[in-house]
């Protein structure tokens, strides 16, 4: 009669929900979203803090784009994780050198036949910080005072995606011009998601060395600096500009001199060293051009 009571309140309470955890298999985690740098080790702790069967079954999946893959399974690492991760009591994962591709949600699976809710699942998700790489910079040579310039920074590889920022003569600039004493006069702004320096008017106090860095909590990198010199004038510029316009009037009076002188010029007649033979009315037949010798046709009187 008391054991029927006994599994009468287990059931009630099974129902309700309050299960005795020495008949329920019940995990927790030390943390559910994990950071873990490129190349480090990281840990998933899956911690049994109730059980009641001696052997349980013990799973990881990883699932990537919604698709679950082993981690482990029957005994030994699988997927892959094989060669750069092992089990750790009780049911912790940990991974020796993480990569980018790691990132991915990770579920841990116990199954407890001993007990009265012989199964409980944990997720953890797992995020994989990659240091920048060297960005690209791109830096003018040369600019003229006054006039609009773009400074421009890219880094593609790191995540989460880094933050730029700007170096002038190995002195960071800072994002807001107005806050400090040396640049307040400066109308630089910086984009930090982007890497874009520009200037609305370049000074001559803006020329000198500059170079990036990108940013993240991984590491960060940063080009080689290049240099950009500010001139008054842009002499270049004007010389291209002036050669251009002497050589373009050079060819106009070219070609107007020359087709004056076509107008101009007196057409020559094409009859000049034509002959016009008179006419023969004497009444003698001096013969056709052609026969080469004189005939007499008739007789004259002297």
């Amino acid at each position: 009669m008391a054991l029927k009571r006994l599994c009468a309140c287990v059931v009630l309470l099974a129902s309700l929900g309050h299960i005795p955890s020495s008949v329920a298999v019940i995990l927790r985690t030390t943390d559910k979203i994990v950071w873990a740098n490129e190349f480090e080790p990281i840990e998933l702790t899956c911690l049994i803090e109730s059980i009641s069967t001696n052997n349980p079954r013990i799973e990881w999946k990883k699932i990537k784009n919604g698709v679950p893959s082993y981690v482990y399974f029957q005994n030994k690492i699988a997927g892959d994780l094989e060669h750069r991760a092992q089990l750790r009591e009780p049911a912790n994962i940990l991974i020796y050198n993480t990569t980018r591709s790691d990132t991915a949600e990770y579920r841990c699976e116990v199954a407890a036949i001993d007990d009265q809710r012989d199964f409980d699942e944990i997720l953890i998700s797992l995020a994989v910080r990659v240091k920048p790489v060297v960005p690209r910079c791109s830096v003018p040579e040369a600019v003229t005072v006054g006039t609009q310039t773009e400074l421009r920074c890219l880094e593609n590889e790191g995540f989460p995606a880094p933050q730029y920022r700007w170096f002038h003569d190995n002195e960071e600039l800072p994002q807001d011009p107005k806050i400090s004493l040396k640049f307040v006069n400066s109308s630089y702004s910086i984009n930090p998601d982007t890497g874009s320096l520009k200037f609305r008017r370049v000074r001559k106090e803006d020329a000198g060395e500059y170079y990036c860095q990108a940013k993240n909590d991984a590491g960060h990198a940063q080009c080689p600096s290049q240099k950009m010199e500010v001139y008054d004038v842009d002499i270049l510029d004007i010389f291209l500009k002036s050669f251009g316009g002497v050589v373009a009037f050079i060819c106009v009076t070219a070609t107007v001199c020359n087709c004056l002188k076509r107008v101009c010029s007196p057409k020559r007649s094409h009859n000049e060293n034509n002959y016009n033979w008179p006419a023969q009315n004497d009444g003698v037949d001096y013969g056709d051009a052609d026969e080469g010798h004189f005939r007499h046709k008739s007789s004259f009187i002297i």
